[in-house]
Formats: structure tokens, sequence, C-alpha cells
């Protein structure tokens, strides 16, 4: 089974009167466990279905299944709740919360949607931190990281609350080279351990060159892709 599937899936934004076609008519699936990039220039539609995919956003048209769920049948609730306990997010800019420690927010997800108790929240955020190699930075502040590091907090955070699908939006683009590789090998050693799709929106060729499927997307259309062991498109 497809973890997501998207058949003559659409989006369109209205200004006033003005139609604007974002996503025009995709289809896509994407497997369980797997590496997956979606690649186009600016403006070409990436983040927008990043953000349907990730219930942040509903579609206009076709359908949009994540786990088997009809995204377009869930209310504002449904959906926070759906994200909660499926979908891990891991962003450019990192989106660490600069008041709480380390270990503060790896464990935000769990005291905000899924309310863990204490001992349990404790010894998955520190399994977590310890996978990514940040155990030993769990008292600190974001201001005192690195930018590589806040990328590896970002990870353990989107991993937190052992999600099927983690959706990474440009995830290296505020990163040095050797650094991004660091973290596109550690998101790879993470699908491997956890058995998580991660679902990019890139214009890194390093995260290309490491998806083994590539959807790439132009003016809100999806072109025959590069897939290294079969198409999906």
């Amino acid at each position: 089974m497809s973890l997501v599937r998207a058949d003559s899936l659409t989006k369109t934004y209205r200004a006033g009167d003005i139609e604007v076609p974002a996503i025009k008519g995709v289809d896509f699936d994407i497997e369980p466990a797997s590496f997956v990039a979606f690649v186009g220039p600016s403006g070409s539609g990436k983040s927008t279905l990043l953000n349907m995919i990730g219930c942040l956003d509903h579609p206009t048209g076709g359908t949009l299944k994540v786990l088997d769920t009809d995204i377009s049948t869930l209310d504002r609730r449904a959906a926070a709740r759906f994200r909660g306990d499926n979908i891990g997010f891991v962003f450019q800019d990192f989106n660490l919360i600069p008041v709480l420690t380390v270990f503060e927010n790896v464990e935000y997800p769990l005291r905000m949607v899924q309310e863990w108790p204490k001992d349990k929240r404790y010894a998955q955020v520190m399994r977590l931190l310890d996978a990514v190699g940040m155990a030993d930075q769990a008292d600190k502040r974001p201001d005192q990281l690195s930018g590589g590091q806040k990328q590896r907090v970002a990870v353990a955070r989107a991993l937190v609350s052992d999600p099927k699908l983690v959706l990474a939006d440009e995830p290296t683009a505020n990163l040095d080279h050797d650094t991004a590789y660091r973290v596109i090998e550690l998101m790879k050693k993470m699908r491997d351990e956890f058995g998580t799709t991660f679902v990019f929106s890139t214009h890194d060729p390093k995260i290309m060159g490491e998806a083994e499927t590539t959807f790439i997307l132009e003016d809100g259309r999806l072109l025959p892709a590069g897939n290294k062991e079969a198409s999906h498109v």
C-alpha cells in the first residue's frame, strides 16, 4: 500500500475574482520507508504539495490520501490530530523555539499534541537526541548551537512522535556543503533505523542525488521523473 497517493490532484488559490492554479492535476505514489524529492524552480508548486501532504492546506480537486486517509475530508481539528500522530516537519530555518532548551524543543510535540506522561517523554526525547548525536547538548538553547546542530535537533523533533512520514522543506538551504551532507546522511540513517519516509522539497543537488525517487515539478505539473528503482509517474 502506498504511504501517499495523489490522483488528479489540483490546488487553486483565489485572490478576489482571480484564480491562481498552483497544482494542476498531478498523480504520484510514495512508498513506505522511502527517500523522495520534489524538485523544481521557485513557484513550481513544491511547497504547496508539501503543505497538502502535511494537512496544512486542502486540495481543490482530485484526491490525496496519506496513510489511506483522504486529507480533503479532515476538518481543522482532525487535521491537527492527524499531523500530530503521523507527520513530522523539518524546515530550512529550523523553527526551534529560542526560549526552550534543546530537550524542551524536541519534547514540545509530545506535550502539545500527544500528551505523553513525563517519564515516557523523557525516555523518548533522550533516545532521539542520542540518535542524532545531540544528547550532550540537551540543556543548551538554540542560540548556543551551530546551524548543523540546530538541524539535528529539528530532525530529532520531527521524529520524536514516531511519525510514519517526515516532510522536509529545503532542509539544507541554510547549511554549508559539508554540514548539509552530514544532515542528509543523518536523515538516511534515521530512515533506515526507524522506517520513516522522508519527502523533500528542494533545490539541493545533494538531496536529489540521494533520493530514490525524484518528482520534477514545473508550473504546477509533474514532468517525467527519475527513479533509481522504478518510475512512479
